[in-house]
């Protein structure tokens, strides 16, 4: 809204300083720091509100230490990071931008599936909350609604690199390194030529005009990617600060690519796809992050507020979105390593106990205890030895998803 409302100003009056509302850049900073300051100075104010209405978290008794003590710390916070992002993002952002409306669809879709869990579990007082098969109907329905925008809205596009022969130098002194946009179902992928995969491909073996379904898999794609990492984070989301901040490690590297993949020059020298349009992602991305860090200063140990599914579903789903819209969903097994083992480790802990339940009469278990951080606990480590542990697991990965990009 302020992006339109001082072009406008700039447009019409010339007005001093409102050009600089063009600059992707500064608007993200400014959403950076807006988002943080809603979620630290208003925070507090929602958490009281939450301690009025007695949302308090029900902690069933799993025989971990300092469990007894969380209970009835109020939940559902992550409306302080929903709102903190949506503020900054409406009021800095292109809304015409398509990205951008995919990002804000995706934050109210899963908040409204996350809020509605919680809502069952405190005030139904059910503690299995919405029920699964309905929480995966959700995430199914924004994958599928996610990946019909990215696949059939022509605004979505990619520019490729023109090989060294055909780049010329145009009138303004420029060289054209890339094509023109058009619609493509690549992404990315380390250790494959030009570390790019095409979707489509999978089809071709139903012969000629294969690529007029390609929607098939991309959607097929998104709805398995986005119900994988929001899952994750919500497993993640155990003990105070590892889903926020493990979070805030994989958004603030997605910005950077975000921000890489929409800037034709910098896409060029680092060799990776360019997403016209995409880089506007980034003022919404900063917002993100920003409400996540700021959420951080009453979430970590020991933890004034909870997220709730309310905050862990949106996270993941926002996560999730993102890398597919810059076409880095196939790195998210590297970034998002912290949300993929916690998935894997519960995964690997039932199957096992009702493998060997089945077989020998008793289940066995891999950990003492899943998902992995409670493990861990069981192991009697500190909470906060845990979570600063995971935080620095995620910031390698971080770093080595970047260096991916490089490896082919």
């Amino acid at each position: 809204m302020l992006y339109y409302l001082f072009e406008y100003l700039e447009n019409q009056f010339r007005f001093p300083g409102a050009s600089v509302f063009q600059f992707i850049t500064f608007r993200a900073a400014a959403a950076f720091i807006l988002s943080l300051l809603i979620s630290t100075i208003y925070g507090k104010r929602i958490i009281n509100f939450l301690q009025k209405q007695q949302v308090g978290e029900t902690v069933r008794d799993l025989g971990l230490e300092g469990q007894k003590q969380k209970s009835g710390t109020p939940t559902m916070g992550g409306v302080i990071i929903i709102l903190a992002t949506l503020i900054p993002a409406i009021l800095l952002a292109k809304l015409n931008n398509i990205y951008v409306v995919i990002l804000l669809i995706t934050t109210v879709w899963m908040g409204l599936i996350g809020f509605l869990d919680d809502y069952i579990k405190v005030f139904k007082k059910d503690k299995q909350g919405l029920k699964g098969k309905f929480k995966v109907l959700g995430q199914v329905g924004l994958g599928v609604i996610v990946g019909s925008m990215l696949y059939f809205n022509d605004d979505v596009t990619i520019k490729e690199q023109l090989p060294v022969g055909q780049q010329i130098v145009q009138e303004n002194g420029r060289k054209k390194v890339f094509g023109e946009e058009h619609k493509s179902t690549k992404t990315t992928v380390p250790f494959f030529k030009n570390n790019e995969l095409e979707y489509s491909k999978a089809l071709s073996f139903l012969g000629e005009g294969y690529e007029k379904y390609g929607w098939i898999v991309f959607i097929f794609i998104t709805v398995f990617i986005v119900t994988g990492i929001s899952n994750g984070a919500n497993l993640t989301d155990g003990i105070d600060g590892l889903a926020a901040g493990s979070s805030a490690i994989i958004v603030i590297t997605l910005a950077v690519f975000a921000w890489v993949s929409g800037n034709i020059i910098f896409a060029d020298y680092l060799d990776v796809m360019y997403i016209p349009n995409s880089g506007e992602m980034t003022v919404f991305i900063a917002a993100f992050a920003g409400a996540l860090i700021g959420f951080l200063w009453y979430n970590t140990f020991p933890a004034q507020v909870f997220m709730g599914d309310t905050g862990s579903l949106t996270i993941g789903g926002i996560i999730a979105v993102i890398a597919i819209s810059i076409r880095k969903e196939l790195l998210l097994p590297i970034l998002a390593g912290i949300f993929v083992v916690e998935n894997l480790s519960v995964i690997l802990q039932v199957s096992w106990f009702k493998y060997t339940r089945k077989k020998f009469g008793e289940g066995k278990r891999v950990f003492r205890m899943a998902p992995l951080h409670h493990h861990y606990q069981k192991l009697n480590y500190h909470e906060s030895k845990i979570v600063v542990r995971f935080w620095i697991v995620g910031i390698m990965l971080a770093v080595f998803t970047i260096v991916t990009l490089k490896l082919r």
